[in-house]
């Protein structure tokens, strides 16, 4: 551990659109960091061209504010000329500051579009314990984004592991997925919309029943570390405070970021800080996890969890009207309801009410609103922050705009073969034209009777870390390793070492550091590891990895190119109770091993497996049927992956082929 010299965190701030761009810059934000319009975990916010990005980062640097660009999607193989393209254009006409990445075909990408600035890893990849922080730093990043749901002490655990000149990046405010960033399969599982490619239609707001009682079971509070921050500070190696919130608008980001710079620069105005944050029109913050003495779980609320600043309730659906808990100007944005009723809308504030005013909506025909639906305030265009808009605009407007030339780069691929362009034939792993594939079945205890197949697995989890499984078995290790964690699995590493065990499956690929000597062993990446690509698995082999089981969420057509290009033998999820989303939460009121039913009528449940909750859907991955194409395309693994189904739980006979036969958005 290299412990930098105590010195004041930068404060990150998101940015959707350029009027948040520039409220960013007008609060004094030391940094913002956005997307482009593809390949970004928030596609649902505006984002920017390179064009617009270009001047962008011009205009923020001549007002000292960096700028980062969140590359953080994964990328399918049909897609790596794409996003190389785009690198070499953001390297020769954009000069950002960091790339924020997931894929860890990123590096190499960007190392071949002649990228000279950081990497940032992102919380999407993953990188939840201290050794897993080397691998990172080996990879070629020099911060790391830890996750939202860490505790003060397991910040601490992070920052006494940081490796050379590596810094750490914490979330102090914004809004909470359920899931674990990284381990969430709902949007996607339902739609085909990946949460890891930043189509997310957040299926954890949505109202879902159990025991004949409707909640939103899923949905969050914000995280808000307010208070807290002045403990943040005092931590070593934590680099950046961020701000999530790149669908927020520029009001919430004005002032948030107006409020942790008091917080972190003058924490004698801390009620002044804490009046901006309530004025952010944000949901109920939470400080969540941090406090592990004082856990405030955010799904244990009587409050709305909207996104904006809860107002009030419909009254009288004829004539539409509420009670409003916040005076409202002319020009205030307002959400009614939620985004999948029906009614849904965005309606304008035409004149100005008092606090506990009574307001009148506009009827729009064929759309009446239900009586009770929650109204919000979503947006704020005050004459204060208008203004400085306004100027900051008139600014920008003086930069000239840059004509973006095309890009006609193709990624090196380096292969047992040697290396080739993607636009050439790719050899993959030197197997046999007609390889056999063995199947593994993965329990998290031991079967009955172990008839099926001479490969089985075990989650080494399970039981508290005590399962015992033969020395030839595929030891699995968990989507999820917390900090104290570690050393538990650590120890039963070794042990299992001992006694003569050489399988392992890493379910994310900062895992390998557990092991000494990993290229002694048959070492995989598993399916959480995601994987979507061959670049991803040439750098998985530089690592000492022997194979990689694909991810799961793939359609066909991707999912069957891979073996061919690949420089590793290539496994994939044959049939399994796949989570829709891994959490280190579970509501208060929500029954474990219950069924509860979405309101389009998809039955689920939730387990808890040691500091995790999983949540799983009443019909399995079924990719059976397609045996013989997984074998032809040079699959050499097959993977079943059973879970201990609860008792009064049906599992429903319907085809689980996930995205197989979806483009996966």
């Amino acid at each position: 551990m290299t412990c930098q010299p105590l010195k004041s965190p930068i404060i990150l701030a998101p940015a959707g659109d350029i009027h948040s761009f520039l409220a960013a810059i007008a609060a004094g934000a030391d940094a913002i960091y956005c997307g482009l319009k593809i390949f970004s975990a928030r596609m649902e916010a505006d984002n920017f061209s390179i064009e617009e990005l270009a001047r962008l980062t011009q205009f923020a640097h001549s007002k000292q504010v960096q700028v980062y660009v969140a590359f953080n999607s994964t990328i399918k193989e049909s897609e790596t000329d794409k996003v190389l393209r785009i690198l070499d254009k953001l390297t020769r006409y954009v000069d950002v500051d960091a790339l924020i990445i997931q894929d860890t075909a990123m590096v190499s990408l960007a190392d071949q579009a002649g990228f000279k600035g950081k990497l940032h890893l992102s919380t999407l990849a993953n990188c939840t314990h201290p050794a897993g922080l080397e691998a990172a730093h080996k990879a070629g990043f020099s911060r790391v984004v830890l996750p939202r749901e860490f505790n003060l002490d397991e910040i601490r655990a992070m920052a006494a592991a940081v490796p050379g000149t590596m810094d750490l990046e914490v979330f102090v405010h914004g809004a909470l997925c359920y899931a674990v960033s990284g381990r969430c399969y709902w949007s996607s599982w339902f739609g085909g919309k990946s949460a890891l490619r930043g189509r997310c239609v957040q299926p954890c707001r949505r109202m879902y029943e159990q025991n004949g009682k409707k909640a939103r079971y899923f949905s969050c509070m914000d995280l808000s570390a307010d208070v807290l921050a002045k403990v943040l500070k005092e931590i070593p190696n934590i680099g950046t405070w961020k701000i999530e919130g790149r669908k927020k608008s520029p009001h919430y980001v004005y002032y948030t970021v107006m409020a942790y710079k008091l917080l972190r620069d003058a924490p004698d105005q801390k009620k002044q800080a804490l009046s901006f944050l309530a004025y952010a029109l944000g949901r109920q913050g939470s400080h969540y996890n941090l406090l592990s003495h004082r856990v405030s779980n955010p799904l244990d609320h009587g409050s709305e969890t909207g996104s904006g600043l809860f107002l009030g309730r419909i009254k009288n659906p004829e004539n539409p009207y509420f009670i409003s808990r916040e005076a409202l100007l002319p020009g205030d944005l307002l959400r009614i309801g939620y985004e999948e009723e029906r009614f849904h809308q965005i309606q304008k504030v035409t004149r100005a009410i008092p606090k506990k005013g009574k307001y009148f909506l506009s009827s729009k025909k064929g759309r009446r609103i239900k009586k009770g639906t929650s109204v919000f305030i979503i947006d704020r265009r005050g004459r204060e922050l208008e203004a400085k808009l306004s100027r900051l605009g008139t600014e920008l407007d003086d930069i000239s705009k840059i004509t973006i030339k095309p890009s006609n780069l193709s990624v090196t691929h380096k292969t047992a073969g040697g290396s080739v362009t993607s636009s050439g034939p790719a050899r993959g792993h030197r197997r046999k034209k007609e390889p056999d594939i063995y199947e593994i079945d993965v329990f998290r205890k031991k079967p009955p009777t172990l008839k099926t197949h001479n490969n089985t697995g075990f989650w080494i989890s399970a039981n508290s870390y005590g399962i015992k499984a033969q020395p030839q078995a595929w030891l699995w290790l968990d989507p999820v390793l917390f900090p104290d964690e570690e050393k538990i699995c650590q120890n039963y590493i070794k042990t299992a070492l001992k006694k003569g065990a050489k399988n392992f499956v890493l379910n994310s690929p900062w895992q390998i550091t557990l092991f000494d000597n990993p290229q002694k062993l048959n070492i995989w990446a598993g399916p959480f590891c995601n994987i979507t690509n061959c670049i991803a698995v040439e750098i998985l082999k530089r690592k000492g990895f022997s194979g990689a089981i694909v991810s799961p969420e793939l359609d066909s057509r991707t999912l069957l190119s891979l073996p061919g290009r690949c420089c590793l033998p290539l496994g994939a999820v044959c049939r399994a109770n796949w989570p829709l989303a891994i959490s280190r939460i579970a509501a208060p009121d929500l029954d474990l091993g219950k069924g509860f039913t979405s309101p389009m009528g998809e039955v689920a449940w939730t387990s808890k497996y040691n500091a995790t909750y999983h949540t799983f859907p009443n019909w399995p991955l079924d990719l059976s049927s397609k045996t013989g194409e997984l074998k032809q395309a040079g699959f050499v693994m097959r993977v079943n992956l059973f879970e201990n189904i609860p008792k009064g739980i049906r599992m429903k006979p319907r085809p689980g082929t996930w995205n197989w036969q979806l483009k996966l958005l």
